[in-house]
């Protein structure tokens, strides 16, 4: 059986990802900060399945703890990523900022460190990390947000070029969510928001089919031209 291990698996695309995959025999460990969600999500699933506290904010601990997770499982296929957190945050609350910056920048860094290190020395497996539309340009609203998410994408870019150079046998995957009706779905006026389930699954085929980009769902690929070619007069409207 192949093995998984999905980081912030308690709630959200996290919790959805881990039932589908679970429905598709694999053995999973689950991670997050809130274990006794994970316990009730255990207790749900079909399969062998593995809890793990692990709180990003807190990198180094959450390195360790993350190291200690693929050791206890051994023969790791596919580490996803799905932690993050963001603010509405016009007011430019330095604490807000901080925060998004910590977890979506330092702490999804240091998950992709150790799960990178550990594909790299096996010479095998794929990473897959949660981004987000948001990606592709600047936003109001949640400045840090966004900023946080294109880190996210151009990180992984970077990391798929190395393994490529190097002809490492390892897959690089870039989800960018629009949307999804979670609960970091913050804000007014948003369009298009996907319930979790259905936005996991698509997320689950792109993963399978070793995509090096997606968008989810299919119709933010209709959108993605726009957005990365907007004008900077509307843009500055939004």
């Amino acid at each position: 059986m192949k093995k998984a291990i999905i980081i912030g698996a308690s709630s959200g695309i996290g919790r959805e990802l881990a039932k589908i995959y679970a429905e598709n025999n694999y053995i999973l460990g689950l991670a997050a900060r809130r274990v006794e969600l994970l316990c009730r999500l255990r207790d749900e699933l079909n399969t062998e399945t593995y809890v793990k506290y692990i709180d990003i904010s807190k990198p180094e601990e959450a390195m360790n703890q993350l190291s200690g997770l693929i050791a206890e499982m051994k023969d790791i296929d596919l580490i996803i990523i799905t932690s993050g957190t963001g603010h509405i945050n016009q007011e430019l609350d330095w604490r807000k900022e901080k925060d998004t910056i910590d977890v979506n920048v330092i702490g999804v860094t240091s998950m992709m460190d150790v799960s990178l290190k550990y594909f790299i020395e096996k010479n095998s497996g794929q990473l897959a990390v949660i981004s987000s539309i948001a990606a592709l340009r600047g936003g109001s609203d949640s400045p840090a947000y966004n900023a946080s998410k294109a880190y996210i994408s151009n990180y992984l870019e970077g990391i798929r070029c190395k393994v490529k150079k190097e002809n490492l046998n390892i897959t690089i995957t870039d989800i960018r969510p629009g949307p999804v009706d979670t609960d970091m779905a913050k804000g007014d006026g948003l369009f298009w928001v996907q319930p979790a389930e259905k936005a996991a699954r698509q997320i689950y085929a792109k993963i399978n089919k070793k995509k090096a980009v997606a968008y989810v769902t299919k119709r933010w690929r209709v959108m993605v031209f726009i957005m990365k070619n907007i004008l900077n007069q509307l843009l500055y409207k939004m």
